[in-house]
């Protein structure tokens, strides 16, 4: 269903709502399902001592283990509907706290995909607690988060950028599938280890008989039948023993295999679980966009429906756990389960585990683009950028940043390409230089994922980003923080030598070194850069290197952030100005705090 109204906030509510209240009515049910099976229990147990006296007759205690049975698989189903409604609530307790700015801390950070060295993950801000990973992300398979992640950390290229923004313009209002794949896995994120499923798939047979595959049901037909037909006319004991001997033979013929069968399946199964549900919805989903519908042809490919195979497997494990318990046990040894099942999941592993890793990639990019739909649908404001097919160019108006919330996010214009291509950055500290510089960068890495911008109208060319914002010190590779950053300016230098254009972002350049050397170091890497045709800014409190920018004129041009003094304290508007900041409110700044200087 396609979700049409005033926003996503009132919507939001309204399905929170309705969630709680079904997730109430499954919670009574499944208690009262409770109750009757113990009272069902306890009449077969009477039933079974009766008929034990020879009171009754056998086929009443048989009646009330069929009955609860029934009523055991019942409870497990309300039981799966209840704890679905109770992910739904805190899907949709989540979608609140993001739209209402309480968000951060509370999510997957992605903190495993982060690299030191790539060239902006860490400056921007990409992973971590409160990182733009863990506001986009609402996978639940490591595939999903691994290929959010994938976008995040490499620009795509315009063909690819222009198919995933058609693929989240059409999940964008399709809540309900994006709660169905958000609702995939239990709390524990990350459930289905897709390497784990892969190799299971591809281990090598077990070394099973053929022939077991139709012996096993055969002794298993063979005893039933012996031990119904001994309860009920109470003759033919020697049939009934000889067929339990001969089950029992057989199933002691098969344990080594059996047991390898069944102990391998057991994480596999319960990662399956999770998929087979949203592969059959995903499967027959009616889809506008190529790429969705490239994935949906993916999944059928071969002619196979992966979520009712997947399912087949999921009852399959499910049998073998309700072996476990002691009143199944005697009826699963009757019918020789453990031996059918471990024969009928190799069976399954034999025609379908090659398939599992290019159903688990499907599963992965339609999270990943899910993940993009859910921030496009709860910012309805912010628009897909306009992509540029030639040169180099990065023109946003109220470009603001999305980690910011908007109540204190404060927007700027931003004009590089042409005949601009630098930008020098002046201002004190804590006035805004940084921020302006990562939100560029943000916003530049969303544009190149496929996502929607935080700005009233982004242009912008197929960029590669690099970014020296907040390079550290390394005591484990025995590294200074100057060292850190002049290898990270040799990493964007290189970039900016490749195909495409490049984007940089420095901060405070080569600030761990002496004035001097800064001045001359920061200019030279700056030439270089406007030389190699990329275009970025650089932030200073140098304000002769603010006067690199009139040299490179018009290739490059001075802007700067200011500050005042309000009623004895330092205050900023955040507003980005033309020209070279006029003063500094360093020691005003430093008294405002209780320094006496």
């Amino acid at each position: 269903m396609r979700v049409n109204d005033a926003g996503p906030h009132p919507e939001y509510g309204r399905r929170l709502s309705a969630r709680r209240a079904v997730h109430e009515s499954h919670d009574r049910l499944h208690v009262r399902i409770g109750v009757l099976r113990l009272v069902v229990f306890a009449a077969g147990a009477a039933a079974g001592w009766l008929a034990y006296r020879d009171r009754v007759s056998g086929l009443l205690p048989a009646l009330a283990l069929v009955a609860f049975v029934a009523l055991v698989a019942w409870q497990t189903r309300v039981g799966r509907r209840r704890e679905r409604a109770r992910r739904a609530i805190a899907f949709y307790e989540r979608a609140l706290a993001r739209l209402e700015e309480r968000w951060a801390g509370t999510g997957e950070s992605g903190a495993r995909f982060s690299d030191p060295h790539h060239p902006y993950a860490t400056d921007l801000d990409l992973f971590g607690a409160g990182s733009l990973f863990e506001l986009l992300s609402t996978a639940r398979t490591r595939a999903g988060e691994a290929r959010l992640a994938s976008w995040l950390l490499a620009p795509a290229g315009a063909p690819e950028i222009a198919a995933r923004q058609a693929a989240v313009e059409d999940l964008r209002n399709r809540l309900d599938l994006r709660e169905e794949i958000a609702l995939l896995g239990p709390d524990v994120r990350s459930a289905v280890d897709g390497e784990a499923l892969a190799a299971w798939g591809a281990a090598p047979p077990v070394g099973v008989p053929r022939a077991a595959a139709w012996i096993a049901p055969v002794l298993a037909l063979s005893a039933t039948a012996a031990v119904t037909y001994w309860l009920t006319l109470e003759q033919g004991k020697g049939a009934m023993l000889t067929a339990l001997a001969l089950e029992g033979l057989f199933a002691l013929w098969l344990r080594r295999p059996v047991l390898h069968i069944l102990g391998g399946v057991e994480r596999p199964g319960r990662d399956l679980r999770l998929l087979s549900e949203l592969l059959e919805r995903l499967s027959a989903e009616s889809f506008d966009a190529p790429r969705l519908r490239e994935l949906q042809a993916a999944l059928r490919s071969a002619g196979l429906s992966p979520g009712k195979q997947i399912a087949r497997l999921t009852r399959l494990v499910e049998l073998v756990d309700s072996r476990r318990n002691q009143i199944f046990a005697p009826l699963s040894g009757l019918l020789l389960a453990g031996t059918q099942l471990a024969l009928a999941i190799e069976r399954w592993r034999l025609r379908f585990g090659a398939a599992l890793p290019r159903w688990l990639a499907v599963v992965g990019e339609f999270e990943a683009l899910a993940a993009l739909a859910t921030y496009a649908y709860e910012h309805p404001e912010d628009p897909f950028p306009v992509l540029e097919p030639e040169g180099a160019c990065f023109e946003a108006e109220a470009l603001g940043h999305p980690l910011i919330p908007e109540a204190r996010s404060v927007r700027n214009d931003i004009r590089l390409g042409g005949e601009v291509r630098l930008l020098v950055v002046s201002g004190s500290n804590m006035s805004g230089k940084s921020t302006l510089l990562r939100s560029v960068g943000t916003n530049a890495v969303l544009a190149l994922a496929g996502a929607p911008v935080r700005a009233r109208r982004l242009r912008l060319s197929v960029l590669a980003v690099g970014a020296s914002i907040r390079v550290v010190d390394s005591l484990q590779e025995g590294s200074s923080r100057f060292y850190a950053e002049i290898t990270r300016l040799r990493q964007i230098l290189d970039l900016a030598r490749g195909e495409r254009p490049l984007l940089f972002l420095l901060d405070e350049l080569l600030h761990g070194t002496n004035s001097h050397d800064r001045r001359i170091g920061a200019e030279g890497v700056v030439r270089s850069l406007v030389g190699l045709g990329a275009l970025g800014l650089v932030t200073t409190h140098d304000l002769a290197l603010a006067a690199l920018a009139d040299d490179l004129a018009p290739r490059a041009a001075n802007v700067h952030f200011q500050d005042h003094i309000e009623n004895g304290r330092i205050a900023f508007d955040y507003r980005m100005r033309s020209g070279v900041v006029q003063k500094s409110n360093a020691l005003e700044l430093m008294r405002s705090v209780g320094l006496d200087v």
